[in-house]
């Protein structure tokens, strides 16, 4: 076994399966701020973004002056999200409005000049708009 490296996840690196992450943050000067009020607000912040982004808390723990969370990222699909997924989290922090009229978007993009797929690059950039990466 000299010289293999040993990986909690043996998968690490992988383009397929997902990666997980040990997050760690402080508040500035120490200072106890995470009261039972603010502990509240910090979950539904932390399950709203675990929603957007789509990875998955493993587990967290919120003191008052820091916070610990094991978070698995899971690999970008090929070819990116589809439309339908990036509406769907889209819905986690807009309106149903806002999500509306990006999908007709979307629509409208994929269907520009009467080619099947539309206008990639146009799709890409509405894509680009919420994460980096391509549809």
């Amino acid at each position: 076994m000299k010289g293999k490296k040993r990986w909690i996840a043996p998968w690490a690196d992988s383009e397929e399966k997902p990666s997980i992450y040990h997050c760690v943050s402080r508040v500035v000067d120490r200072r106890f701020v995470f009261g039972d009020e603010e502990r509240e607000k910090f979950r539904m912040f932390m399950r709203m973004m675990e929603n957007f982004s789509g990875c998955r808390v493993l587990s967290y723990c919120v003191m008052s002056n820091h916070f610990h969370i094991l978070l698995e990222v899971p690999a970008m699909p090929a070819g990116g999200l589809s439309d339908a997924e990036l509406l769907r989290r889209l819905g986690v922090f807009y309106g149903e409005n806002f999500v509306k009229s990006v999908g007709d978007e979307l629509l409208a993009a994929r269907s520009e000049g009467g080619v099947k797929g539309g206008n990639p690059e146009r799709v890409a950039e509405i894509h680009g708009r919420f994460s980096n990466a391509d549809a």
